[in-house]
């Protein structure tokens, strides 16, 4: 008995710190991290002229901060493994080195490591303000009321984005930084899927990245990078690429092959249909980049990795539900539905070992 009353107060800690830690300032974390990115801490570190570890004070100078409140914010972030604190050569002092995590955040770095793009978007103002609303959207009948974004903000995201330029590039570049790191990942995964494919159209492609990413990889292929007008108009310029402005839910130009990424049911089952009506016959197929949610455990125990991905998708499906007015990440028996609505012959999964993973789909 004594011992059974020892594990349940051992429990009732355990929950009251995970409460203040999670949920209290649970984010402290997220927002923490967009200092650093918003003052190019990373950076600073990372092209210090010596190879000493960056003291306080030369930090301060390179990012124009208070020593004061930086030092606070370094402490925060050197606690949570975001920047290293260790002593300089001499020993006299201590200074700050990056991690294979801050080296993540650097905004400056193109390159596929880099999600610094993700943080900012999700941690702006109006990205921040409709999760307030979230629990009106759940208590209420299904389509009985606003969807948050559209909530406070009057309209709904992607006519927010037209409507302001500076919102719409926060997402292409958001967009454009998870392109260079996952497009990779499927090209080789999918690496003979692109044999024998002449043409392949990006749908919702945003700057076009993705496909310059794609083409690049194989360039026997002509990509086309198709959204709407006021996107494609300030999209990159990438070769073996042409920016196509239309809407989706119209048509979708002529091609073998396609690259998709997420809507409600009905609006997807829309574009898929449109897309297997401009597939050829023979041989054409829909990629799908995707989350795949699991739908129960595989085993009792999941492998840390598996359970973090696993925590990433439900959470997508959160923002789905937040910054959209239908989206949803699916479980493998909600893509069947879809993919059968829409008339494909059938489909297969490939584990990319990724949040995402890829669907192919076949008209024939």
């Amino acid at each position: 008995m004594e011992e059974n009353n020892t594990k349940l107060l051992d429990e009732e800690a355990k929950a009251s710190l995970d409460i203040w830690r999670r949920y209290v300032f649970g984010f402290a974390d997220a927002a923490a991290a967009k200092c650093a990115i918003d003052l190019k801490i990373p950076e600073a570190i990372e092209n210090h002229p010596s190879s000493q570890p960056v003291t306080l004070a030369e930090l301060s100078s390179a990012v124009s901060a208070s020593q004061s409140h930086l030092h606070r914010i370094m402490r925060f972030l050197v606690h949570q493994g975001l920047f290293q604190e260790v002593p300089t050569k001499d020993g006299l002092a201590t200074g700050y080195t990056n991690t294979p995590l801050s080296r993540r955040m650097m905004i400056t770095k193109r390159d596929n490591k880099s999600l610094a793009p993700l943080i900012l978007l999700e941690t702006s103002r109006e990205m921040l303000a409709p999760w307030l609303k979230l629990s009106s959207v759940v208590s209420s009948p299904v389509n009985g009321s606003l969807p948050p974004f559209d909530a406070v903000h009057g309209k709904e995201l992607w006519s927010f984005a037209h409507d302001n330029p500076r919102h719409s590039e926060l997402i292409n570049e958001a967009m454009a930084c998870d392109a260079r790191r996952v497009v990779p990942r499927v090209s080789r995964a999918c690496h003979g899927l692109f044999n024998g494919v002449a043409t392949v159209v990006d749908v919702g492609g945003g700057n076009g990245e993705t496909m310059g990413i794609l083409v690049k990889e194989f360039p026997w292929i002509k990509g086309f990078n198709f959204d709407l007008p006021h996107v494609v108009e300030v999209a990159q310029v990438f070769d073996g690429v042409e920016n196509v402005g239309g809407d989706m839910f119209d048509s979708i130009p002529a091609c073998d092959a396609w690259v998709l990424h997420d809507w409600g049911d009905k609006d997807c089952i829309k574009i898929l249909t449109n897309c297997k009506e401009a597939l050829p016959q023979q041989n054409g197929k829909v990629l799908i980049v995707e989350s795949v949610i699991r739908e129960k455990k595989k085993a009792m125990i999941m492998e840390e990795r598996d359970e973090k991905l696993e925590y990433v998708r439900l959470a997508l499906d959160m923002v789905m539900m937040v910054h959209t007015s239908t989206g949803k990440e699916r479980t493998l028996k909600e893509w069947d539905f879809v993919i059968k609505e829409a008339g494909f012959a059938r489909y297969e999964v490939k584990d990319i070992d990724d949040v995402q993973s890829v669907i192919i789909l076949y008209r024939s």
